[in-house]
Order: C-alpha cells, then structure tokens, then sequence
C-alpha cells in the first residue's frame, strides 16, 4: 500500500514571506523574518543561558521606563520582524507584539553555528536601516574567548565597529553599560567541559 501524497503546507511551498503572511501562522510558533525569509530558530539551552547573563548585565544603570529582555519580536517593515536574542526596549511596550524597532535602544544577537551570516550581514543591515543605534554581536563560537563587538550607528545610515573585545566590555551609549566578557567565556567552558565529561 501506498501512502497517499500530501500537499505541501505553506512552510514548504511559501518563499519571499510578509509580515501579512504570518498571520497564517500558528500564534505559538517562534519566527523571525528576515529580508523576506521566514526562520525557525531553535536554540539551545547554552545559548539561552548566554541570553539571560546578558539580559541581567543590560539591566544595571537601565534608563527609568526602559528594560532588557529577550525573545521579543520588532516591527521593522513588511519583510522584516526580526527576534533579537536580547533588547533594550520600552516599557510602554511590554503588553506588544511585535514591538516598533523605534522603541529599541540596543539590540544584541548572540552568533550560533547556524546564524553567523545572519547575525553579522543580513541583521546587521536590517538593524542599521531601521535606525537602531547600538547594535552588540556576541560570539561564544571563537576559540580565544567569547567576542563581544559593538556597533554604533553612523551619520550615513551605518554602523561603525567600535571595538572587539574578549575583555571586560564598558560603555556610555546608550547608557552604562558593563558586559563581562571573560564571565561569558567562564560559562561557554562550564558547559563545554560538562559536554566532554559525558
């Protein structure tokens, strides 16, 4: 006996996606849409960890009606509603979703294997188009200690690198910040030393 064919569902068959497209989505999916490709991410649990240090480390010195948070959509445009992995965003926000990429104050993406060209091209230019002003890519992935990189937008429309660091990571934009960075790669050890101890 033969199994009978099945039609494709709109995941398999759908290929430049809208923001309009993902009202035909199940409301409990996670989704991120990017430059008109809808993605599925899946992250681990190290990588929700990193999240949560990071989330805990943007709340000191915080400006009053702002706050971090993680796994929130923004409102870009009709092709993008991208998911950072942890923003700076207004509280007057907080019963939305998506919530207006105006109302981000920082925006931070934390590269997996997967999502390097992502996170250092593709979000890199949605961010910067959508006037985001700081943008914080930080990548467990490199070998000498997690990189943490910041970018700043320009005058023209871009972002400018200001520093890459494995270091302890201060600024003053867009407020106080502090990232310890060497924490970050204490706990990318932590866990994979508990991985080789399997």
């Amino acid at each position: 006996m033969t199994a009978a064919l099945q039609p494709p569902s709109l995941l398999d068959e759908k290929q430049d996606w809208t923001v309009d497209d993902l009202a035909s989505l199940p409301e409990d999916l996670r989704y991120e849409l990017i430059d008109g490709r809808l993605i599925l991410p899946s992250p681990t649990y190290f990588h929700q960890e990193i999240c949560a240090e990071l989330r805990d480390m943007l709340r000191i010195n915080c400006p009053p009606g702002y706050g971090p948070t993680f796994d929130v959509s923004l409102e870009v445009d009709r092709r993008n509603e991208p998911r950072p992995d942890v923003l700076v965003v207004r509280k007057a926000h907080g019963f939305r979703t998506p919530v207006p990429v105006k109302s981000a104050l920082l925006v931070v993406e934390v590269i997996s294997p997967t999502s390097h060209f992502r996170d250092m091209f593709a979000k890199l230019k949605v961010y910067a188009a959508s006037g985001v002003g700081t943008y914080l890519v930080v990548d467990p992935t490199f070998e000498g200690g997690v990189m943490l990189t910041e970018y700043r937008l320009a005058a023209d429309g871009h972002y400018d690198t200001i520093v890459s660091t494995n270091r302890l990571f201060k600024t003053d934009v867009p407020y106080a910040i502090t990232i310890d960075v060497p924490a970050l790669t204490e706990l990318r050890n932590e866990f994979r030393q508990a991985q080789d101890d399997q």
